[in-house]
């Protein structure tokens, strides 16, 4: 008999950890590889969050906080909820953990059953099914094509429900196609769930303030309030504000399901790190001037990768609506001989062999749920993007 738990059957290991693992072990022995797996802005923490950190520490502020949170950074969230997305939370009713991940995974603790099942649209993020595997349900991915712009129609939705249903989880802006939902496209979703009252949503709103070409966020309790009750709006410091190492997500939503999440986090973590939860009380009610200055810079970005990788041979990119991503298919390269003279039969073997010949490091789309396409994060400086895509032009335009 194993040691180790059956659980660990049902998942399996972060695909875009592991790349960025990779990457690292091939620069380490002195490849020279640019990698473009991770998710993370490559801009630094503003000043004033640091500043403010640095405070808490001076001020003797590093004990044991609340286990869902410090009061101060409630009443933050609070203060966000409803200044930027017209919701009104109580402080019973929101809860601070370490990074989105973890609010997302003390949900899922908190509520799934065996048999219970759990909607997702692919491509998703590689954790959302890992998550609901490890809490006893059943991951339902819901296949939503370019041809749609990534994203879920109601059709698609309806179908997908059954009585065993028990959340829907929806990303906008997305990880990994950067596709976000417009108001028109969040109501014809949400038209469906008033229907069903026994399914419960949650939103994870990570990537809300990086969009671009005026694009306008909402979040699907915003859209239709009668959701309200039986919606968890998840969020974050990491993305807008580059945060990702201080490891402060959060999220609003009815009080009983807060009080057990806060149950689980009380016997696995405790409370998040107070210095962190210090510099993100910062973050949500400091200046707020430079996510635009930062999305500028992204949309050049994006805008540089797509037209560039458009020009690839067997590639087709589209232009996404907001993250830092883009989900790019590689259709056009499968059956192809790379230049190691292997074949390349399927999108992990392409960005196998895209990285062993130009030193390029992406993720491949299977392990989003949907292929043959590839993974981009253009969260990295201009000029490594510029080179990557000419590295990938060249790859492309040697395959046989």
């Amino acid at each position: 008999m194993s040691f180790l738990a059956a659980a660990l059957d049902r998942v399996k290991p972060s695909a875009t950890i592991a790349v960025t693992d990779k990457a690292r072990v091939l620069k380490a022995a002195g490849r020279n590889v640019i990698g473009l797996g991770a998710g993370e802005p490559d801009f630094d923490t503003p000043d004033n969050i640091k500043q403010a950190a640095i405070k808490a520490i001076q001020d003797g502020k590093t004990k044991y906080t609340a286990v869902d949170g410090i009061p101060e950074l409630k009443e933050a969230i609070i203060g966000k909820f409803q200044r930027e997305n017209g919701l009104t939370y109580k402080p019973n009713q929101v809860i601070v953990g370490v990074g989105g991940k973890q609010v997302l995974y003390n949900a899922l603790m908190a509520t799934i059953n065996p048999g219970d099942q759990v909607i997702i649209p692919a491509p998703y993020w590689v954790s959302y099914p890992e998550m609901v595997a490890l809490a006893g349900g059943e991951p339902v991915p819901v296949v939503c094509t370019a041809a749609h712009g990534f994203k879920l129609q109601p059709e698609a939705l309806e179908k997908a429900i059954t009585p065993k249903t028990k959340w829907l989880i929806l990303c906008s802006p997305s990880n990994p196609t950067g596709a976000a939902y417009t108001k028109a496209e969040l109501k014809a979703l949400t038209e469906v769930l008033v229907k069903h009252p026994h399914v419960w949503i949650m939103t994870d709103d990570m990537y809300e303030h990086l969009v671009y070409d005026d694009f306008v966020f909402t979040t699907p309790a915003q859209v239709e309030p009668s959701l309200y009750d039986r919606t968890l709006t998840v969020n974050g410091v990491s993305k807008a504000y580059c945060m990702t190492g201080w490891r402060i997500g959060y999220a609003g939503g009815p009080a009983q399901l807060i009080k057990a999440m806060a149950t689980i986090q009380s016997q696995s973590t405790s409370n998040p790190c107070s210095i962190a939860q210090w510099a993100a009380v910062e973050a949500l009610n400091g200046p707020q001037s430079f996510i635009p200055a930062n999305n500028k810079v992204f949309k050049e970005r994006r805008d540089l990768v797509v037209s560039m990788l458009n020009q690839a041979s067997g590639i087709e990119c589209p232009r996404p609506e907001g993250a830092f991503y883009v989900y790019p298919s590689c259709a056009g390269t499968i059956g192809k001989t790379a230049p190691s003279g292997k074949v390349i039969e399927n999108d992990e073997g392409f960005v196998t062999e895209l990285l062993e010949t130009e030193g390029v490091a992406v993720v491949h789309g299977s392990a989003f749920g949907l292929g043959p396409a590839f993974r981009i994060s253009y969260a990295t400086k201009t000029s490594d993007l510029e080179d990557a895509c000419k590295r990938i032009q060249r790859f492309c335009g040697n395959l046989r």
